[in-house]
């Protein structure tokens, strides 16, 4: 992530005009994430408000998984059987709440890691493809078509989405550990 021109959407990274518009927009988003949680220990991690709540720790491997899921469906690089079983290994991060239970004892350098390897292999596939690859259609939800600029920026927006909850947890933990449980 280049840092000098995080706040400008233009050509960047070796990637096509089209393609450096959307990792512009991601980059920026998955910046104001790390910067959430970058300090964060594993206590803060696993916190959750509440049983069946998510965890900061939680929300990171959902960025990832989402990435995941996002490369395999558009990648094309798994068949059908193959899709099934790696969204199965996914799960508890996909789904979140009590199935993401499982997801703890980290600490925030670990889920780091994962976000950029991943992002990585993003990036990488992206200088692969043409640009009239983004625009490629495909039915999607509710019976109407979608394409692959559309299903990437679901990706980043759903990690800002994610991140106002990161925000919230934070400020509940910081709450119940100065005035006791707020439950």
């Amino acid at each position: 992530m280049e840092q000098e021109t995080i706040f400008l959407i233009k050509e960047k990274n070796g990637l096509k005009k089209d393609f450096s518009l959307l990792v512009s927009m991601m980059d920026y988003a998955r910046l104001t994430t790390l910067q959430e949680v970058e300090d964060l220990t594993m206590e803060e991690l696993d916190y959750r408000a509440y049983d069946g709540a998510n965890s900061i720790g939680m929300l990171l491997a959902h960025f990832d998984a989402v990435e995941k899921i996002y490369q395999a469906l558009t990648f094309n690089d798994l068949s059908d059987e193959e899709l099934d079983r790696y969204a199965d290994s996914l799960e508890p991060a996909l789904s979140l709440g009590k199935p993401g239970e499982v997801i703890k004892g980290k600490e925030v350098g670990e889920y780091l890691d994962r976000l950029k390897e991943t992002r990585n292999k993003t990036i990488s596939h992206f200088k692969g493809f043409p640009e009239s690859w983004l625009y490629e259609e495909t039915d999607w939800w509710y019976g109407k078509k979608g394409n692959n600029f559309f299903k990437w920026f679901h990706v980043f927006e759903d990690e800002i989405n994610h991140r106002g909850q990161i925000r919230m947890i934070k400020k509940m933990h910081f709450k119940e550990r100065e005035v006791g449980k707020i439950y």
